[in-house]
């Protein structure tokens, strides 16, 4: 019997700039608006796949999780693997420039045509479905990896792990960098409760590799991977590594044993030698286009920014400044209305002199809010309108000898990279 041709369907298709501004305002984004576009479900991502006829079965994948280093950890693997001779699908958030930063091959961007096509041939569906950003998002980088017939995919999580909508894919290895205090309206306001979240990602019989733990977190992981019946890596107790790496943070020694750990365990499934590692480990920023990770913008005064933002993260951070020698401190400050001050301001320095700002984002804190609230912390400043504003004045002011710190969000780095 003859195949019924397929209905003709005339897309409307828009421009690039038309097509991400329509996906940042009608498709609800955590990252702009926070709780109301966050989905305690997995349902939409199962439809979504369903209708885009199941990309994430097309590639094999390692699946990346954890509160802070998942951006990091994950640019690691690419670019070793990608130096091992691989063609590698990688998928981050948030970005920081451009929305093509989430969606890699080899490094290079997903291509506007595609993103443009994609949403043109799905947009009746996105529609009906109120989808979410992120959903869609998702969708986009599987079917992409699918289409370009990936070796393999390094899939970061967005938030959480057990209803975080990239856990629909089985990978080779699960991955769970850490766990702090971040997202507690969403995730729990113990580390127990997050650590259950993030351990949502252990599949039956997948091994898993837990980056850093603690007496609260590892009898979480331990009875979960019991429970699938998933081998257990804890990269924290492997001995020191010394590899030279382009990512400066002090952070980066943590993160770089769970990625040697994710190798071993990778090696039946691939060919990877120590040159492979070198190179990739040298390499991380040219090979995959990480940004805002200890990143110096500045030599003579000293200034560098990174994406730090929860209490774990910035305290490796602030700590790493005081390791630098410098007359005065200048902080660039700005951080999204959701955060938890208490938790972080008493972090900094109340020597430091602060430049308040205000990321250029609906979730972004009033800098006049911020800077009182610094006040009671004993962190005192001026506010500006801009991030831009704010470190232009913190390079008038600062000598040669000093030391300009730019960060609180992820938002103030994107303006100002």
């Amino acid at each position: 019997m003859a195949r019924k041709p397929k209905p003709f369907v005339l897309y409307i298709k828009m421009t690039y700039k038309e097509t991400t501004e329509w996906m940042f305002s009608q498709l609800p984004m955590f990252q702009m608006q926070g709780a109301t576009a966050y989905k305690k479900d997995l349902t939409n991502t199962l439809l979504l796949v369903e209708h885009l006829q199941h990309p994430e079965t097309k590639f094999k994948s390692i699946h990346v999780a954890g509160t802070n280093g998942k951006g990091s950890t994950s640019s690691m693997i690419a670019s070793i693997l990608q130096e091992a001779g691989y063609k590698v699908g990688l998928y981050t958030s948030p970005h920081l420039k451009d929305f093509r930063e989430r969606i890699r091959i080899n490094g290079e961007m997903i291509s506007e045509d595609f993103v443009v096509d994609f949403v043109a041939q799905n947009k009746t569906f996105f529609e009906a479905n109120q989808l979410s950003f992120f959903e869609m998002t998702v969708g986009l980088a599987f079917d992409y990896f699918a289409k370009h017939k990936v070796d393999v995919a390094v899939i970061e999580v967005g938030m959480g792990g057990r209803l975080d909508s990239t856990n629909i894919i089985t990978p080779l290895v699960s991955v769970i960098t850490n766990i702090g205090f971040d997202h507690t309206q969403f995730l729990g306001d113990t580390l127990s409760k997050i650590a259950t979240e993030k351990a949502g990602i252990i599949k039956s019989n997948i091994p898993v590799v837990i980056g850093e733990y603690s007496d609260e977190t590892k009898p979480v992981f331990i009875a979960k991977a019991k429970q699938e019946n998933a081998t257990i890596y804890f990269a924290q107790d492997a001995p020191e590594v010394n590899y030279e790496c382009d990512l400066l943070g002090d952070y980066q020694v943590h993160n770089m044993k769970t990625v040697l750990q994710v190798l071993k365990l990778l090696q039946s499934q691939f060919n990877i030698k120590e040159q492979h590692v070198k190179s990739g480990l040298k390499n991380v920023i040219s090979n995959t286009g990480l940004l805002g990770r200890w990143q110096i913008l500045n030599k003579s005064p000293l200034s560098v920014c990174d994406t730090a933002h929860n209490s774990h993260g910035l305290k490796i951070v602030l700590n790493q400044i005081q390791k630098h020698s410098f007359a005065t401190l200048h902080v660039v400050l700005g951080v999204v209305n959701d955060k938890d001050l208490d938790s972080i301001l008493p972090l900094f320095p109340k020597s430091a002199k602060y430049y308040f700002c205000k990321p250029n984002v609906t979730r972004g804190l009033d800098a006049e809010i911020l800077k009182q609230k610094g006040g009671e912390y004993g962190l005192f400043g001026k506010a500006f309108n801009s991030v831009s504003e704010a470190y232009e004045d913190a390079l008038i002011n600062a000598t040669e000898n000093d030391f300009i710190y730019i960060g609180g969000s992820t938002f103030v780095v994107a303006e100002i990279v």
